[in-house]
């Protein structure tokens, strides 16, 4: 159950917005609650991840409104959202030019169960040696990083292992792509405390490398409680 709280990494929507940004959430196909054949679309492809439904309807959109600036297009996901912003950095190099990837599971063998099996399937090697989870790995396709690119997670994730992100910096670091890391080394899946520094981190990526503009420096953000979550 969530609160009244203003809390950026669940919904950063809103602050993008009023920081100049024109904000696009777009519900593609293969997302929860919807008919098997909506969900085929990604079964066992789960590097799909809707990015194809991305880049059309961001085109269409800015077919229809101008403003939209499709050569400053940025995407930041956490978690699963994470896994996608990289792959679509990665899978899209020409179309996305910014992206801040937090705590992605970009391995999925090594990562739950429950999660990679259930929509991949079961490990299964090919006869040339390969198997059906190397395509929907990050890190085989970091080369093809063209843009601007921030890795965070924090290194005591107890839902998806460090270690995946970590495999991404080193792929981008043998292709020799530049990147942005930030690590947390007492936090887990989520950032905690740390969470309103993460969020200006964010901010300050987009504004700097989408809006060409400087950002205050090192601009502290101080979360108040809000008097509506107060209990009589």
């Amino acid at each position: 159950m969530g609160s009244w709280s203003f809390s950026a990494a669940r919904g950063d929507n809103q602050a993008l917005a009023e920081l100049g940004f024109v904000v696009v959430v777009i519900e593609g196909s293969c997302n929860p609650l919807r008919s098997k054949s909506y969900h085929d679309g990604c079964y066992g492809n789960m590097a799909e991840n809707t990015l194809s439904d991305q880049v059309t309807g961001m085109r269409q959109l800015a077919q229809k409104y101008p403003y939209i600036d499709l050569e400053r297009a940025g995407i930041w996901g956490h978690s699963g959202g994470g896994y996608a912003t990289a792959a679509a950095m990665f899978r899209y190099p020409d179309f996305f030019k910014v992206g801040i990837s937090e705590s992605g599971n970009h391995e999925n063998r090594n990562y739950e169960d429950d999660w990679a099996e259930r929509y991949i399937g079961l490990l299964k090697t090919n006869p040339d040696g390969t198997t059906n989870y190397d395509n929907q790995a990050n890190a085989i396709f970091a080369k093809n990083l063209k843009g601007k690119l921030m890795l965070a997670h924090g290194l005591m994730d107890d839902n998806v292992p460090s270690s995946n992100t970590m495999l991404v910096v080193e792929a981008l670091t043998k292709a020799n792509k530049s990147y942005d890391l930030v690590v947390f080394p007492n936090a887990a899946h989520g950032y905690g405390a740390y969470s309103p520094y993460m969020t200006r981190r964010r901010w300050d990526y987009f504004v700097q490398n989408l809006a060409g503009a400087q950002p205050p420096h090192d601009y502290e953000m101080k979360p108040a409680p809000d008097p509506r979550n107060v209990v009589q």
